[in-house]
C-alpha cells in the first residue's frame, strides 16, 4: 500500500523527450513525487535507447526510451512512421500494465490517444502550452488532435484560457491544473541589505516564442545609460545565432551572455537582481515560479495563457502588454532604479511557493484520477493485483 487510504497504483507517463524544458521538468517532478508515495512509475519516450534525462529521476522511475524519433521526409514517411509509433506506444503501455496513462504535449497525446483505443486503460492527456498559440505543424494535426482528444478520460489544461480553444465535448471532460512548486533550500529571501550585482537574467528554449528578441531590443534601450548593467539568458535552441547576431548589432556585446542550458536554475537566479520574461505566448511558465520561489523581482509580458495566472500585478511582480518593447525596456528601468521597490516586490514574490505548492497540486491530480475510476465503478484508486482490464493486443 503506498499510502494510507490508497492502493499501490501503476503510473505510465508518456512523453516525446525528456530534454531541458518546462513540460519536462513538471513530468519528471510528478514522478518522482509519486514515486516517493510508494507507486510504481516509468516514463515512455521517443528517444534512442540510452539517452538520458536532463532532469533527474529518482531510482524507483523507470525511464523506457522507444526509439521513435525518425524524421518523415515523405507523406508515405509520415503515415508510416506514425503507424510504427502507435504500434510501439500501445506495446511498451501493455507491457508496463499501469492503472493509468498520463500523456504530455500535442503530439504525443495524440498518437498515445490512438495506441490507447480498446485497451481499457484510464487515459489523461495534458497540454502543456496555449494551443490557440502554438502551432503544432499544420492543419492534419490539427484535426487529428480534435479527433483524438475525445477519446481520453479527462484533458488537463493549466489555465482557463487554454480551457477557452476547445469544444464542449472536451470541456465537459476537462480539469485546469497548474504547475506547482517547491522551495529549493538555496532559494531563500533576501535581506533589506542585499548587495546588488547588477544582473538580470531569463531562461528558456532560445525560439521564437520565448521573445529574447523583443528582450534584448527592450535592453539595448537602457544598457548605455547603465553600462554597468548585464542580461544573461540561460538556454539553448534554434534561435541561438539569430540572437547572437542581434546582439551585436545592437551594441551589447560583453553586456548580454548566452552560456546555454543550466540544470541549477534557481543558483543562476539568486545571483541576479531581477529576472524577465519576454515570452509571446506560455503554457504555465515554470521559469517564473522559479524566479519568484527565489523571491526575485520579476517582469513579464502579459501573453496569452500564464503569467497572469501568477504575477499579482504590483504586488509581487510587474505585467508589461505583450510585445510591447517600449513598455518592457520602461519598467526595467524602473526597478532598476528603484531597489526598495525591487526589495518590496522580492519580498511578497515568494508567497508563490504557498499559492502553487506542489503538494497541492498533487492532490489536485490526486482527485482527478479519482474521479475518473469512481466513474469507471471502482471506489479508490485501483491494484493492477485486483483489476484485469488490460485489453491491448500485442
Amino acid at each position: 500500500m503506498a499510502a494510507k487510504g490508497r492502493l499501490f497504483m501503476r503510473i505510465t507517463f508518456v512523453i516525446e523527450t525528456l530534454a531541458a524544458g518546462g513540460a519536462e521538468r513538471v513530468m519528471t517532478s510528478m514522478a518522482n513525487h509519486w514515486s516517493r508515495k510508494g507507486h510504481a512509475v516509468e516514463i515512455l519516450t521517443f528517444w534512442p535507447k540510452g539517452s538520458s534525462p536532463f532532469y533527474k529521476l529518482d531510482d524507483g522511475v523507470v525511464h523506457s526510451p522507444l526509439s521513435l524519433a525518425e524524421e518523415s521526409n515523405t507523406f508515405v514517411q509520415f503515415v508510416s512512421n506514425n503507424v510504427g509509433r502507435i504500434r510501439a506506444i500501445r506495446d511498451a503501455i501493455s507491457k508496463s500494465r499501469p492503472d493509468v496513462v498520463i500523456s504530455f504535449m500535442d503530439r504525443a497525446n495524440m498518437l498515445t490517444s490512438l495506441a490507447c483505443i480498446g485497451c481499457g486503460i484510464p487515459l489523461v492527456l495534458s497540454e502543456r502550452n496555449d494551443p490557440a498559440q502554438r502551432n503544432i505543424g499544420g492543419r492534419s494535426w490539427e484535426l487529428l488532435r480534435r479527433l483524438t482528444y475525445p477519446l481520453a478520460d479527462s484533458v488537463v489544461v493549466q489555465t482557463n484560457a487554454a480551457l477557452s480553444y476547445f469544444g464542449p465535448m472536451i470541456c465537459r471532460r476537462a480539469s485546469v491544473i497548474p504547475n506547482g512548486i517547491t522551495l529549493p533550500a538555496e532559494a531563500m529571501a533576501p535581506s533589506p541589505g542585499r548587495r546588488c550585482s547588477h544582473k538580470i537574467v531569463a531562461v528558456g528554449r532560445l525560439a521564437a516564442q520565448k521573445g529574447f528578441d523583443l528582450l534584448l531590443e527592450a535592453f539595448a534601450k537602457l544598457h548605455f545609460k547603465l553600462p554597468q548593467w548585464s542580461l544573461t539568458i540561460w538556454g539553448e535552441g534554434p534561435e541561438r545565432a539569430s540572437l547572437e547576431t542581434l546582439r551585436e548589432r545592437l551594441g551589447l556585446t560583453g553586456s548580454v551572455h548566452f552560456p546555454g542550458k543550466t540544470q541549477t536554475p534557481f543558483k543562476e537566479m539568486t545571483e541576479a537582481d531581477l529576472f524577465v520574461l519576454s515570452s509571446r505566448y506560455e503554457g504555465f511558465p515554470n521559469v517564473l515560479l522559479e524566479a519568484m520561489a527565489c523571491h526575485l523581482p520579476v517582469i513579464s509580458f502579459d501573453c496569452p495563457s500564464g503569467p497572469r495566472e501568477i504575477i499579482r500585478h504590483d504586488i509581487d511582480g510587474i505585467l508589461v502588454p505583450a510585445k510591447n518593447v517600449n513598455a518592457l525596456a520602461e519598467a526595467m528601468k524602473r526597478l532598476i532604479a528603484n531597489p526598495s521597490l525591487r526589495n518590496q516586490l522580492a519580498q511578497r514574490a515568494g508567497e508563490v511557493v504557498q499559492r502553487f505548492n506542489l503538494e497541492k497540486v498533487m492532490e489536485q491530480w490526486e482527485e482527478l484520477l479519482r474521479k475518473i475510476h469512481v466513474s469507471q465503478g471502482l471506489n479508490i484508486l485501483p491494484s493492477t493485483a485486483i483489476r484485469n482490464r488490460q485489453n491491448c493486443v500485442k
